[in-house]
């Protein structure tokens, strides 16, 4: 089969490389329909370090069961199925609590395969994957993009609206303007914010931010950012998100809120052992992690998606056959596109 890997630092390529098959009770392959690059994927096709033929970290898909392990209980061959980046077990104390992202059994897992390819094994399968109602040809290629947006980046940008406990009439800062802050800003709306600021520097990216539900937009950065945004909002933001994983983005979600004020963070960290002492006077609540895809898709995304009421696949403002995988790569990197969709045959 056709499997995207690292070619070199800044080029990813395309190899035939062996189909996966089974190989525990709850495994199972699936047939890829569409899969994405996820801004986390840059990190990896970013490092010099990196050596040629090494697989890349592609996370999201949707597509249909092909094979399934002896103790796969809940899919079927033919199944058109969400693949989530996380494998919740749906048993551990964890998972129970709405938190599969960190699944007592499997964490660790989570991003172990390679889904920019033509077939997946996805380990952990009888609880994590999520079944899509009748086939991907029932679909529209718009919905088929909001559907593959629950595979991570729209139950990410949920889990920093949750895990900061956005509620409703609160004042709302989203920091990052990708795909994962887009879909903050729709979480943001959802949990019923009076008002959403989003940070970016953008055109394209505020607009799309705009018609999501947010309210008003702050191109600034640094000291001057944070004293626009408290101005806009008469002092401090009742919650921040971030979502771009660096210690900069950190500093401004803390600098917008006030005093006891609750920040979640689902940015994939790239800073080292940020300490938290200095916010001890604040009483600022931080949380965040891995998003609880699995539970938040079978929950309410799937169902807000097929009835229409958010429309997350916005994000992908670009797709490309598996064959212009570099191609997909560069786009996101040069920030010429917010999100690449690959389009399997």
């Amino acid at each position: 089969m056709k499997s995207a890997v690292y070619k070199k630092a800044g080029q990813v390529g395309i190899e035939e490389v062996k189909r996966p098959s089974i190989q525990e009770a709850d495994d199972v392959i699936i047939r890829v329909v569409r899969a994405c690059v996820c801004g986390s994927d840059l990190w990896s096709y970013q490092n010099p370090d990196i050596k040629a033929g090494h697989k890349n970290s592609g996370h999201e898909a949707i597509g249909i069961v092909e094979e399934t392990g002896e103790a796969i209980t809940t899919v079927k061959p033919g199944d058109f199925v969400i693949v989530p980046f996380t494998h919740g077990c749906g048993e551990c104390d964890a998972c129970r609590a709405g938190f599969d992202g960190s699944c007592d059994n499997h964490i660790g897992n989570n991003l172990g395969g390679n889904f920019q390819a033509e077939y997946l094994r996805f380990h952990y399968a009888n609880w994590a994957l999520v079944k899509i109602p009748g086939q991907p040809s029932d679909y529209t290629e718009g919905m088929l993009k909001s559907l593959l947006t629950l595979a991570d980046v729209m139950p990410t940008g949920y889990h920093a609206a949750r895990v900061a406990n956005v509620q409703k009439g609160d004042k709302v800062v989203v920091i990052g303007d990708g795909a994962v802050g887009q879909c903050a800003v729709i979480a943001a709306k959802m949990r019923g914010a009076s008002q959403i600021i989003l940070m970016s520097r953008h055109e394209d990216r505020q607009q799309m931010a705009l018609e999501s539900g947010a309210t008003t937009v702050v191109a600034e950065r640094g000291e001057e950012g944070i004293a626009k945004v408290r101005e806009i909002l008469g002092g401090g933001a009742d919650a921040a998100l971030e979502c771009v994983g660096t210690e900069a983005a950190v500093e401004q979600a803390l600098g917008v809120l006030y005093n006891g004020g609750r920040m979640g963070f689902v940015g994939v960290p790239h800073y080292k052992n940020r300490a938290l002492g200095s916010t001890f006077m604040q009483n600022i609540s931080v949380a965040g992690g891995a998003a609880s895809a699995t539970t938040y898709d079978k929950q309410f995304l799937l169902k807000d998606v097929l009835d229409g009421d958010i429309n997350p696949g916005r994000v992908f403002t670009t797709s490309y056959k598996l064959e212009d995988i570099d191609q997909a790569y560069k786009a996101m990197d040069e920030r010429k596109t917010i999100k690449s969709m690959i389009v399997m045959d």
